[in-house]
């Protein structure tokens, strides 16, 4: 068997990117390791975890593309399904997120909107299928 266990992000600042995510979501914080640089949020089944660059680059030391490196986002991006998605965009935008696109009725029936996180990650928010 094979599951979604954790998405973890390479970020400057761990604490910033996990307060980002206390306050616009209110999800709890599971774990920051005493040295500041890897955090997890409970957020469901999978984790959404952070890791500063400095791990990054011993775990991948032929480098990698930065979230941030870039004014346009990354090709991949974090869904996060929402009960009152203006609510939460607005949240997401109080707390420092960038808006892509507001939130938009799709053709299926869902609504959509696409946010920048302060460090650069790419966020769906979404509502139930």
């Amino acid at each position: 068997m094979v599951k979604l266990g954790y998405l973890i992000s390479y970020v400057d600042n761990v604490e910033a990117a996990l307060t980002f995510f206390e306050q616009a979501f209110a999800f709890k914080r599971r774990l920051l390791v005493e040295t500041g640089d890897y955090g997890e949020l409970e957020s469901g089944d999978a984790v959404i975890a952070f890791a500063a660059h400095s791990l990054g680059r011993d775990n991948l030391p032929a480098g990698y593309v930065r979230m941030d490196a870039s004014a346009l986002p990354l090709g991949m991006e974090l869904a996060l399904v929402c009960d009152d998605l203006a609510a939460t965009h607005q949240r997401c935008l109080q707390h420092g997120a960038a808006e892509l696109q507001a939130p938009a009725q799709k053709p299926w029936g869902q609504t959509v909107s696409y946010l920048r996180t302060p460090f650069g990650l790419l966020l769906e928010l979404c509502t139930p299928l």
